[in-house]
């Protein structure tokens, strides 16, 4: 062999001979200072929805949708639940309407989940009972009606989320 060829000829150093450093672990310190964070330095903006949320419309009727009477009546019926499912039967659905007429008159329109309900014959009578016990009302009448039928749609997302359907 040649001395020429030897000189070409370089081995690579061994892994175990290389000491390699590790690089630096990131820490979230590094590249965020919680005294500049932006929730420390800026003031909280006025949530100019919080109070129109919270607002009641002014100048309704007591028997109008939002007004007192109509609303009382509403959280009457919100009190009466359904025996099978544990939601509320204005949530669950089942009450298609309110009306309040200008003389304190309650009709209240609604359905059953099903005409073979075995509360078929006393849930209308303990609504209309409901509606009737409100204070200011005179008179409460139920209107049962099968059309259209009652089907899971109509639940609120309240309900449903009760229920585990969301």
């Amino acid at each position: 062999m040649n001395d020429d060829q030897d000189k070409d000829f370089i081995a690579a150093p061994s892994p175990a001979d290389t000491v390699v450093d590790k690089p630096p672990r990131a820490r979230v310190e590094d590249a965020f200072d919680p005294q500049e964070s932006p929730r420390a330095t800026m003031e909280r903006k006025r949530d100019y929805l919080e109070g129109f949320l919270q607002k009641k419309p002014e100048n309704v009727p007591a028997g109008a949708p939002g007004g007192d009477l109509y609303e009382a009546v509403v959280a009457a019926l919100k009190e009466i639940y359904d025996p099978e499912i544990p939601v509320n039967i204005y949530d669950l659905g089942l009450i298609y309407g309110v009306e309040v007429d200008d003389e304190s008159d309650v009709t209240v329109t609604m359905t059953l989940t099903t005409p073979h309900c075995p509360v078929a014959e006393t849930m209308p009578g303990e609504v209309e009972l409901r509606a009737a016990s409100v204070p200011g009302v005179r008179d409460a009448e139920v209107n049962l009606v099968w059309d259209p039928p009652w089907g899971p749609d109509k639940m609120t997302d309240e309900a449903r989320l009760e229920l585990g359907m969301l």
